[in-house]
């Protein structure tokens, strides 16, 4: 609750910083810009302005409102009630990073064990405190690959089947680099796309090639040979991968993967109209020093007790400035907690229940989608929990009849590519049930002849 301060408060310190008047503090401010009227309506009481508030809120539709089928990149998963409860205890919800890490014990061995989670699932050798999104982390590998070759190798190829915001915030990241070229097989994201076309593009000025797994679409690409190219060549390849995917896929560095990126999302973390969500790096022992980001270590201190410390932050901006390989000097501390507790609660086997969860329940939807008629599955490689489907009619039609049935339905590809028009990518998650999918098969058949 508000308390203002008492007129004797006030007074007391005008006097020590010799002022009479509160008005005095703005003589700097010219007088016609000094208190402007702000039209601003009457106070209103604590109820008033909380009724006010929740009849706002119930305009929105939210994901616990409806059954979604939409995802993208952000997937409605179940959330074990134990994140929750834990993340808001008070020492970790006001935690920030610890910019004194000896007197952040707690704090630090949370982010070590996110580290080691991290670095379990995706199969490397280290991992960073996290990013501010998968987006972010995906820039700054690209970051870790232009100072890596110390800039003599300006070309990244992005594979057009990488999620279209990330190349969007790559180029925000890096097409200000001198020389440096961001390269795609297509301009848009593209459904035709092979890892072999992408193989056709390397050459001796690439530094990174950075793929999908499962890309956009969903599809499980094959990458052995592609990372072998790259390999040979000299260049660096990087993965952008689904978490809750790896708990049935091989990770990316059974396949070869130099640095490992993801959004952390899935991970116990709800969908909150788009945030605040995790961004998670990882990569080999040989780039640990390119790493960016923070990086937290396991010691012992005098008395031979372990403990835990931030290290190798020479690389950091506050130290290196204009020479850091990183721009990022923070993490998301409390989100990166919440994925450590949902992985922790859940275990390798939970993980792959989950995943295989997902995996069956896609293709049972889209066995039923596939049977209806004008609708058809597009995706014929392997795929995990999305894939996509042409439709006889517009898909922002077909969403606005399934918003009215309680569906929350699949992403209009033509927002993102217009020769992909009437095609929806749909995806399903553990959460819906075997009747949900039957339902919106039905709903579906139903909208296309509205």
């Amino acid at each position: 609750m508000f308390i203002p301060h008492t007129d004797a408060e006030r007074e007391a310190m005008l006097a020590s910083i010799g002022v009479k008047d509160i008005k005095d503090l703005f003589t700097d401010v010219p007088v016609k810009h000094r208190f402007p009227k702000l039209g601003l309506p009457k106070g209103i009481t604590e109820m008033e302005a909380l009724a006010e508030l929740r009849e706002f809120s119930t305009a929105n539709e939210t994901a616990a409102d409806l059954v979604s089928f939409l995802g993208a990149g952000a997937y409605q998963h179940y959330i074990p009630a134990a994140v929750d409860a834990l993340i808001n205890r008070g020492e970790f919800f006001s935690a920030y990073t610890p910019y004194q890490p000896e007197i952040s014990q707690g704090t630090l061995q949370a982010i070590f064990e996110f580290q080691t989670l991290i670095a379990n699932l995706t199969g490397m050798e280290v991992s960073n405190a996290s990013h501010y999104d998968g987006a972010t982390a995906a820039a700054e590998a690209g970051l870790m690959a232009y100072h890596h070759f110390r800039g003599k190798r300006p070309k990244i190829i992005i594979s057009s089947s990488v999620n279209p915001e990330y190349r969007e915030v790559m180029c925000s990241y890096l097409c200000g680099y001198e020389n440096m070229k961001l390269v795609s097989v297509e301009d848009k994201a593209d459904l035709k796309e092979s890892p072999d076309q992408l193989s056709d593009r390397l050459d001796d000025q690439t530094a990174l090639v950075m793929v999908q797994y499962p890309d956009f679409f969903g599809r499980i690409n094959d990458f052995h040979k592609l990372v072998r190219k790259s390999h040979e060549i000299g260049a660096l390849i990087a993965f952008i991968v689904n978490p809750t995917a790896l708990g049935i896929l091989k990770t990316p560095g059974e396949l070869g993967a130099d640095i490992v990126v993801g959004e952390g999302q899935p991970l116990g973390i709800p969908l909150s109209f788009g945030g605040p969500y995790l961004g998670f790096l990882a990569t080999k022992k040989d780039f640990v020093r390119k790493i960016s980001g923070r990086l937290v270590g396991e010691t012992v201190d005098g008395e031979g007790r372990r403990g835990y410390v931030l290290t190798l932050t020479a690389r950091e901006q506050h130290i290196r400035r204009e020479k850091a390989t990183s721009n990022i000097c923070s993490n998301q501390g409390l989100m990166a907690l919440a994925a450590t507790i949902y992985m922790s609660l859940l275990g390798k086997q939970g993980m792959q229940q989950v995943a295989d969860l997902c995996y069956q329940k896609a293709h049972y939807a889209a066995e039923l989608i596939n049977r209806l008629p004008g609708f058809e599955v597009l995706t014929d490689k392997p795929f995990f929990h999305e894939f996509v489907v042409k439709c006889p009619v517009d898909v922002d039609h077909i969403n606005q009849h399934l918003l009215e049935d309680g569906f929350l339905g699949g992403l209009n590809l033509a927002k993102i590519n217009p020769d992909l028009a009437n095609h929806m990518l749909v995806a399903v998650t553990e959460v819906i049930s075997k009747e949900d999918i039957e339902a919106f098969a039905e709903a579906l058949k139903e909208a296309s002849h509205d």
